[in-house]
Order: structure tokens, then sequence, then C-alpha cells
């Protein structure tokens, strides 16, 4: 913590990843720090409610992990303590896209898949370590305090469980880091303020997943086994070792457009055997299910344009999902709400609460090539309703040859894994000498593999699904 403080007290709204990582930089500028949740969080080793995609595949991307590792020294020998396993984001995971592998190169990246609950409690732990951060736990987020102009935010407006009215906890800094479910939007139109607009890409995603007991090792010396989800063959997965169960993975089937993951047992597995990769169901068709699977469902990326608004509160700002939430099957999430937490920090370097005009727009410049490269890839789905400019219809037809070239190409991977861990732009993917190594490939490989395969994904899910596949309604 410094000398100098920007104020005597922050309040952060939600403590999950974004509202840890907010709480860690504020920490640094504010005499205390106050996190508030409705859940009980110190100490939770499991999922939670407040974060209802807990029970699923996680990871830190590599640009994430350095983050994590900058605000928190030491966190990668903590978590592969807790039995996390870190590789390289290219090595020492099977990519696998239309069926086919990347070509496997070392990247020099980190990335960290992990249970949620491992990873959170990790963080949560290094911030709960920290003097002059107070976590208020069991206490509901009713509103927030502002002056009788209604131009500052004065604090925030709580109600412990059991109390029976709100209190107001004083704050010179008020962060919403309460994720998709946000209410800053309604505040601002209660306030008088205008709501922001809002970008939405339908992908009607779900996340099925379960875990398993193995008789054999399916990963050997790799870290995850990942085939994605693409337009022609739109049936992912994620299926990774269970931190401290070298035994035991976690398997995550993944859907788009309502196909689904069914959640009984045989239709799960039903599932994972339809998938253009064999692995997955080769590891899990004769291990033992340790749980029901259980579903999450994700109907939309959300994109809030907070950076367009003419006017907005003093002494608040939003950051994490409540400004953008997206398509988790990228992993993209936490490690953005990481290098947002480092626009914080910049910002309160000045010595004053962050300017929140200026602070929108450096955090819209965190997002804007994330937001480029998932939602331009949902786009990619015939089925995904949104304008598809030319930019996009290019950068994913160029993308999609690009994948083909890396399965024979490391450096091409490598590239690739390098946009996908948020470590460069995706307008490199078209350097001159990358997209000369994909023309190379395409002119010595002839026409694209699985077309077929993209048609019969164009005229919708039942095109791909097995006949014996029952799903759930």
């Amino acid at each position: 913590m410094t000398e100098q403080h920007t104020g005597t007290r922050a309040v952060v709204l939600g403590g999950s990843m974004a509202g840890l990582l907010a709480a860690r930089v504020l920490s640094e500028r504010f005499g205390e720090v106050v996190v508030v949740d409705r859940d009980v969080i110190l100490g939770a080793a499991g999922p939670r409610r407040g974060v209802p995609h807990g029970r699923h595949a996680h990871g830190l991307v590599a640009r994430g992990h350095q983050v994590l590792e900058e605000l928190f020294p030491g966190l990668t020998a903590e978590l592969r303590a807790a039995g996390a396993e870190p590789g390289d984001f290219n090595g020492d995971i099977r990519w696998y896209f239309n069926g086919r592998r990347l070509r496997p190169g070392r990247s020099g990246l980190v990335s960290v898949p992990a249970t949620r609950p491992v990873l959170e409690s990790q963080v949560r732990e290094r911030v709960r370590a920290l003097a002059n951060v107070l976590f208020r736990e069991r206490t509901d987020i009713v509103g927030l305090s502002v002056s009788p102009d209604r131009r500052r935010v004065l604090g925030a407006r709580v109600q412990p469980h059991g109390h029976p009215a709100p209190v107001v906890i004083d704050a010179d800094l008020v962060v919403d880091a309460t994720g998709r479910g946000s209410r800053t939007p309604t505040w601002l139109d209660e306030l008088g303020y205008r709501r922001p607009d809002e970008d939405r890409v339908k992908i009607d995603l779900a996340y099925t997943t379960a875990h398993f007991k193995l008789r054999g090792d399916p990963l050997g010396s790799d870290v995850a086994i990942i085939p994605v989800a693409t337009p022609a063959h739109p049936r992912g997965a994620l299926l990774y070792r269970v931190p401290g169960r070298a035994d035991c993975v976690e398997l995550s089937l993944t859907g788009v457009l309502g196909d689904h993951p069914p959640t009984d047992p045989e239709g799960f597995l039903r599932f994972a055997a339809s998938l253009p990769v064999p692995d997955i169901h080769r590891a899990v068709g004769d291990a033992e299910l340790l749980d029901e699977p259980v579903m999450f469902r994700f109907p939309m990326s959300v994109r809030r344009r907070y950076e367009r608004l003419p006017r907005f509160p003093e002494r608040f700002v939003v950051m994490g999902d409540a400004v953008c939430s997206f398509n988790p099957v990228y992993g993209q999430g936490m490690s953005v709400a990481a290098q947002e937490a480092l626009v914080l920090r910049r910002h309160l370097a000045r010595g004053s609460a962050p300017d929140a005009r200026e602070y929108f727009r450096d955090l819209a410049r965190v997002v804007d090539a994330p937001w480029d490269f998932s939602a331009g890839a949902d786009l990619g789905y015939a089925g995904v309703e949104g304008h598809r400019t030319a930019k996009i219809k290019f950068a994913n037809a160029y993308v999609a040859r690009l994948q083909d070239a890396a399965v024979h190409d490391a450096t091409l991977a490598n590239s690739f894994m390098r946009v996908a861990g948020l470590m460069d732009a995706p307008a490199t993917l078209m350097s001159p000498h990358r997209a000369f190594r994909v023309l190379r490939h395409g002119l010595r490989r002839g026409p694209r593999h699985g077309s077929g395969s993209r048609r019969a994904a164009a005229a919708g899910p039942a095109a791909t699904r097995p006949a014996s596949d029952t799903r759930d309604t």
C-alpha cells in the first residue's frame, strides 16, 4: 500500500474475480477498501450462487496469467500447489479446429486450466491478506447514495441479510463489479442519466459439465484437450484434470444455437461421442461418473457502451462483465477483467478518483480486440443474429484458412494462440509474412477440408446430430 491516498474509502460491489482485482489495485490508493457481496465468500471452497457458471470449465489465458502474476507475485506457484497444472498455451494443450489438431509448438505463453473455485479462492485469499481490505458478506446491494444534484456518488446503499433496512457505506469511489446482472443501467436511468447503448450477439450457448474418475490417463503430459466449436463443427468440449486429483477430470461440453448438451448421463456421453475428435469420448466412455451433469446457459454476449455516454456520475466506475460479458467458450472474461484492473490502477495513479469518461474510453480500448475476436467469430454461425460487415466476413474466412494452415504450421498455430491469449491484436494475423504462409498452404492443399460439414452446419444443429441423440427439453 502506498503512502499517498486517493481517498479514505472505496467500495467494490461484487466479490468475484473482477471485484477482487479491483480491490487489489484500490488497496494501493485508499485507506480502506470494502468488498460487498450477497454470498458467503470467505473460505468458500466450492461453487456458489453468485457465480452460476462456477461449476464449469475455466482457465486463465496467457495475458490474464501475466497480469495476475504481476498483481499477485507467486500466484502461479500457489495454483500449482493447489493442484492446478499450468502449461504452454500451445505446446501443452491439444487444440482441435474442425476435427484437426493444430500443430503443437512452444509458444512461451502460460495458460492455467483450473476450476473456478480454485482460481477464485487463491486470488481471494491474497486479497483477504491485505490489511486495508474488508469483506461484507451476506449483504445485498440496494443502490447508490448520491449528492442532492445527482452529479456525484457518495457511497453505496446495502442491506445485510437479516437487517430490517438498508444502510449507507460512505465512499470516495464506488466500483460496480457485479457482473452480467449489473443494475448500473437502471440506476443511471433513475438518476436522470442516459442508459448505455448495448451491442448484443445472441449465440444461445449452453455448457454441460460432469466429473469423471478415469481408468487410464488420456492427457499424459498435456494439461487439456480442447476441440473448439466452429461453424463447421458447432459442438465443442474442454477436458482437463481436476486440481489435486490426478485420476479425476472435469469435462465441459458446449453447444450453440439451442443444440445444448444433455444433462442425463447417457445423452451426455452420446453428445461427447458426436464430437469430431474421438479423444474426449475415449477418455470418459468407460470412466466412473462422479456426479450428475449440470448445465449453464448463456444466451448472448453483451457489451455496454459506457464510453459513448455524454455524462456519468462522478466517483463511480464499472468494470468486468458489468461492462462486457463475453461468450465464455473463448476464455476471455477473467483475463479482460485483469487488464481492466490495470486501467483502473493507471487512473488512480493520478491521485484522484478516475474521470469516468476518460476511464471508459481507456476501458473500451482494452475490450475492443477481444470483443472483435469473439463476437466476430460467433457471427460466423449462420444462425446467429447480427450485422455482418464486409470486414467480419473477410476476417472469418481468412481465420478459417489460417486454422487450416496451422494444422501443419506451428508458427501460425503460435500466432493464433497469441491472439486467443490476448497477447496480440487480431490484425496481427494478417501481417504480410503470416498471410504469405496461409496463402502458401492454401496453394499446396487445394480446396479447404470440411465443406460438407459447413453445409450441414448451415442447415442447423439437427443436420449434424447423430440419429441416436435425444436432447433435454
